[in-house]
């Protein structure tokens, strides 16, 4: 049975040549063949956008911003392109669309820009005409009218912004994974596909490092009521499906790993304990764009304290340099940073009725002789920072100690 309109998102894996593109054309001519009107958000080819930064770096060492989203846009524009001619060649009228053309409004932030608005009049043109809309993930264009790119994974976040608008019953994300495992499966072998994952513990996976969806798409699908449907484009497998949460169900108690190994520590050393210090720091951070996540402030010792705190490893080197002119201005004693660190988050809905899960947690860690550097907490969620050479034993020991490899109908994971 037709379902209205159905917005599908392909990645850059799924469009990576010209034999997956008509691959990836057969699948939306067959979407629109069964009753259909089919709405399609494309990445960039494969590693297009790192070719891309690449190239950028070789003409110089600190790219403006601007001119970045301008070059990075191309990778989309080729995919959204190639696909169309594919539909036409099976006789499936489309049109590509970029972002700006979808009507896809961003603030003004360069490389990392939110979605303030999707105004769909082009889109909803011509499905009415009975084509196939292609419109480029990643990208819109700002208040200010230039071209913004919505940062690693923005095209997750420009499909559900687009099903959001067109009123679509379902936002179908096509990547290269089966749908969304209780761990990283290369990395635990006995990790489990789910069949569903509420929007909450996806919410935490994906803020804890979970790569299958943008952290930003599960909370517009959240807060806008989209059902997002996760499932691979290489084969006709179910995938997974991120919804409400049904308050009916009784949770698991643990619902799935996440990892993250693209972050890295800043420790200030010598911070002056008085009011408003840390605000400081952390406003310099904002208003520079770099994104904090961890923090950890030590009990003060004659006036003076640490604070610690993890940013992205693409932030490092604004962080840095922030952080530096910080020190110099309110007396800091001076500042280290790791790279080599790892964040492991342990997700689920029933923690917030069973006691002892951040015992048992830390109490494994422990055992394989894995240290723990820092502690972050929600209702649902309980993450650490370790070494990166402890990432996998750390892993595997959790996954294990949860028993998230089990098959027990009764309990649900994600």
């Amino acid at each position: 049975m037709p379902v209205g309109i159905v917005v599908q998102k392909y990645g850059g894996t799924s469009v990576a040549d010209p034999e997956r593109i008509r691959a990836v054309a057969e699948r939306i001519v067959a979407a629109k063949e069964a009753g259909n009107d089919v709405v399609v958000v494309v990445s960039a080819m494969g590693a297009t956008t790192d070719e891309l930064v690449d190239l950028a770096h070789q003409v110089c060492a600190r790219p403006a911003p601007r001119e970045m989203d301008m070059l990075l846009t191309a990778g989309e524009r080729i995919s959204i392109a190639l696909l169309c001619m594919a539909l036409i060649d099976r006789g499936q009228e489309a049109v590509s669309l970029t972002g700006s053309q979808a009507g896809i409004i961003t603030d003004t932030t360069h490389g990392k820009a939110r979605i303030v608005d999707v105004r769909p009049f082009r889109i909803h043109e011509e499905v009415v005409a009975g084509r196939v809309v292609v419109v480029a993930g990643f990208q819109g264009v700002s208040t200010d009218k230039d071209i913004t790119t919505l940062g690693r994974g923005g095209s997750d976040t420009s499909a559900v912004a687009v099903a959001a608008a067109v009123g679509a019953e379902v936002c179908e994300i096509y990547t290269d994974v089966d749908g969304v495992y209780t761990a990283d499966p290369r990395l635990v072998p006995d990790a489990r596909k789910l069949a569903e994952v509420t929007y909450e513990e996806m919410l935490e996976l994906a803020g804890s490092g979970a790569r299958v969806l943008q952290v930003r798409s599960v909370e517009f699908a959240r807060n806008h009521g989209v059902t997002v449907h996760v499932r691979s484009s290489f084969n006709s497998g179910p995938g997974t499906r991120v919804v409400e949460e049904d308050k009916a169900m009784e949770n698991a108690i643990i619902s799935g790993l996440a990892h993250d190994t693209s972050e890295a520590k800043i420790t200030v050393h010598g911070v002056p304990d008085r009011p408003g210090i840390a605000a400081r720091i952390f406003q310099e951070l904002a208003d520079n764009a770099v994104n904090v996540d961890m923090i950890v402030q030590n009990t003060s010792s004659d006036g003076r304290t640490d604070v610690s705190f993890t940013l992205p490893t693409d932030d490092l080197v604004t962080g840095k340099a922030v952080i530096e002119a910080v020190c110099a201005e309110i007396g800091a004693a001076g500042f280290d940073v790791e790279d080599d660190i790892a964040k492991i988050s342990l997700v689920g809905a029933g923690m917030k009725t069973n006691p002892g899960v951040a015992a048992a947690m830390f109490t494994v860690l422990a055992d394989n002789g894995v240290n723990i550097e820092m502690i972050s907490t929600s209702t649902i969620r309980i993450s650490c920072v370790i070494k990166a050479a402890d990432l996998e034993i750390a892993l595997r020991a959790v996954h294990a100690r949860f028993g998230l490899d089990g098959s027990d109908a009764e309990v649900v994971f994600g």
